[in-house]
Formats: C-alpha cells, structure tokens, sequence
C-alpha cells in the first residue's frame, strides 16, 4: 500500500495537470470511438433491414431536390387517380410513419400511427413478441380495422383492446382492434441514411388496402410517395410511373434502386467516418506519448525514492501491476462517464417525449450502445497495455545503481 500511495502521489500525479489533460484527451478518444462504432452498428442493422429492397426489379421513390413543386397543381382528386392507376399497374410497398395523435397511455407519450400496406408488410418482417400479424382484407366503414402496437401502450391497450379514434389521415372515426405487440425496440431504418432509425416502442400499425388509400387525405398520398417501393418492375415501367407524378401533380421525382441509395450514402457516410477515424487515431497517439513521457519524466525526478523502493523490494513485475492498476483505473472512471452520459441521453428522451426515440434496454442502454461500449473498452485495454509496456521498457533502460544515492 505504501508503494501504490508512492507511485500514486509522486509519480503519476507529480503533474496533475498533465494528468487531466490525458483524461480529458482519452475521454474525447473514448466519445469519438463510440460514436463511430455505434453508427457502424447501426448502419449495420440498417442494411440488414433494407436488405429485402436490394433486389432486381425494385425501384425507390423520393422527390428531386430541385423539384419545384406549386401547392394549387396538387389536390386530393389528382393524388387518388395516381393510386388508382398504381393499383392497376404495379405491385408496389407502402408504408407511411410519422402520423402523430394524442392516444391516452401510461406513459403519457404521444402516439405515432404507422401505415402500411401488404407488400410492405411482407418485407418489413415485423417480429411480434405477442399476438397475431395483420390483415388486409377488411372494409372501412363496415369492420374493425387490425392493429400493432408497440411496446410501450401494450400495458395500456393488450391484444383484444378496441380503440374508437378519429383517424388522422381519412378524418374518419375508426374502430381499431389489437392484434399483436411488436417486440420491444422494433424500428424502421431509412432507406438513404441506415444508420438512421424510428422507434415502434410507442407506435400503432394499421394495415391500407386499395380502398383505404382511396379513402385517405392528402397527407397520407404525398407523404407515401416520397418512399414508395416499385417491386418487380422494369426501367421502362419506373420511367413511366415518374412521367406519371410529372404530368398529374407537377413534381420531379427519382426512382432508384437500394444499392444506388446505399452507394449514394456511402459516399458521404465513409468520408465522415474517416474524419472521426482520422482524429481518434491522432488523439490516442497524444495519449500514448503523453502519458508515457509524463511517467518517465516524474520517474527520473524521483530516481532516488525509486532506486530505495527497487532496493526494498519492488520488482518490474510489481511495477507493472502497479501500473495497470492504475491506468485500469483511468479507463474505468472515462468508461463510467461515457456510460452515465449514454444512459442520460437514453433516458431524456423519454423525459422529452421523443416517442419515436424512446427505447427499453439494460440500465437504459439498447444492444448497440452495449456493443459500442464493448468496441471502446477494447481500445482502452489496447491504449493501456501499449502505455504500460512501453512505460516499463523504458524503465529499464534508465541507468540505475547504488550510486544514485549518493
């Protein structure tokens, strides 16, 4: 104990400030490294999900930059007659998320109905953790329509529950049936950023049909063609679908496959990692040499109380605990704080009432950050056996004899 308070208060923190520039350097390599690997994963998982587009013959809607788009050429009527020759020309995947509606819930969270058709359903794969899966073959006016719920309103609406609500999208009162809950975490990742996701925690699915879409506003038709899927299509039928949304409601739109929107992420997304990459590998690089020299330098300050702790006793295999013990104990404390910071972050947005980013995990803390966490601590044990390796190699170099004492 004597020897660890020793090398504690007169060898590491000789230069306290030196000190707490490398814990502060660490720390921003620690921030970096899991804010990278996190998006990895989530990229990751994104891909894994949209992987179902990847296919020949599937095309993806969105609306030109450059589009310029006049709100009196655009009307209901218009938009109808698009999804009527749709239906009769194309299989397509509809799915529209972002239809937010205050639904009473333990939480007190507002609820964000999601729809989608049959195709899309078919592709997404939702994994219900409960309850049956949807179907389409209902009549508006006449039956109950079936419905997902996330998570979070199972405790508040449980499979059987109905639920009367004015629809935000037909403006129609509905009667909602609960089929199944969704696993806790479902998401939606974007089809042109996946590292980018929605959370169905506090989510409602209802499945559209043809007479559905007919039946819907404005909203539901414009916001569905931003990402609408073409499946099984030809170029010469994506051309003719585009001329179609040119010559009825006066906007541009591209369609694309997934692997051009992927390579079109790409693009971006891998420069930016390099940046992050870049400057991580230079700060950790700073904290090598910083701390090792800061070690050495303290060490040759007090060559002579540690030529007396090597006469005593000390051997290179104690140091080198000692050592460990005490960079151990640096990781630990910028692990703790990136954990406190993540698990915070987690936590605000159910303080927030971001329903679509609230999710359920371990302390607050979903798979990804786990994993994240996981890939940093690695690094760290990296750092810390190169500074502690190289510290002791260095130690032994230094001339030390009885002489010192002198």
């Amino acid at each position: 104990m004597r020897i660890l308070r020793f090398f504690i208060t007169r060898i590491f923190l000789k230069r306290w400030i030196l000190v707490l520039g490398m814990v502060l350097l660490l720390f921003l390599a620690n921030y970096l490294s899991f804010t990278a690997a996190r998006s990895i994963i989530s990229t990751f998982q994104g891909n894994e999900q949209i992987e179902t587009l990847n296919q020949e013959g599937t095309f993806i809607a969105n609306l030109d930059p450059d589009s310029k788009t006049e709100d009196e050429t655009i009307n209901v009527e218009k938009t109808r007659k698009l999804y009527a020759y749709l239906d009769k020309k194309y299989t397509y995947a509809l799915q529209v998320h972002g239809f937010v509606t205050s639904l009473e819930n333990e939480h007190e969270m507002e609820v964000t109905f999601s729809y989608i058709n049959e195709e899309a359903y078919k592709l997404n794969q939702l994994g219900l953790s409960q309850g049956n899966h949807l179907t389409f073959n209902y009549h508006l006016n006449q039956d109950q329509i079936p419905v997902l719920v996330g998570a979070g309103l199972a405790g508040t609406y449980p499979i059987g529950s109905t639920i009367e609500i004015k629809d935000p999208v037909t403006q129609q009162v509905v009667n909602l049936d609960v089929q199944g809950v969704l696993e806790k975490n479902t998401y939606r990742s974007n089809f042109y950023a996946p590292n980018s996701k929605n959370y169905y925690n506090f989510a409602m699915i209802l499945p559209v049909n043809e007479e559905f879409v007919q039946s819907a506003g404005l909203d539901l038709h414009v916001n569905g063609l931003m990402d609408i899927a073409l499946l099984d299509s030809t170029d010469e039928e994506a051309r003719n679908f585009k001329k179609q949304i040119q010559e009825n409601l006066g906007m541009e739109f591209n369609l694309f496959t997934q692997q051009e929107n992927v390579k079109y992420f790409e693009d971006y997304y891998v420069y930016s990692l390099k940046i992050i990459c870049t400057i991580t590998l230079l700060l950790l690089i700073v904290i090598i040499c910083l701390a090792t020299w800061n070690t050495l330098k303290s060490i040759r300050l007090m060559i002579k109380d540690f030529t007396i702790n090597l006469a005593v006793g000390l051997s290179y295999s104690k140091l080198r605990a000692i050592f460990y013990g005490y960079f151990g104990l640096l990781i630990s404390i910028n692990l703790a704080l990136l954990f406190a910071i993540t698990a915070f972050n987690r936590y605000g947005f159910w303080l927030r009432k971001e329903n679509m980013l609230a999710t359920y995990g371990i302390f607050g803390l979903i798979s990804m950050d786990w994993l994240a966490l996981l890939i940093v601590l690695f690094i760290d044990l990296m750092i810390g056996f190169t500074i502690v390796e190289l510290t002791i190699k260095k130690i032994k170099r230094i001339p030390i004899s009885v002489g010192v004492l002198n």
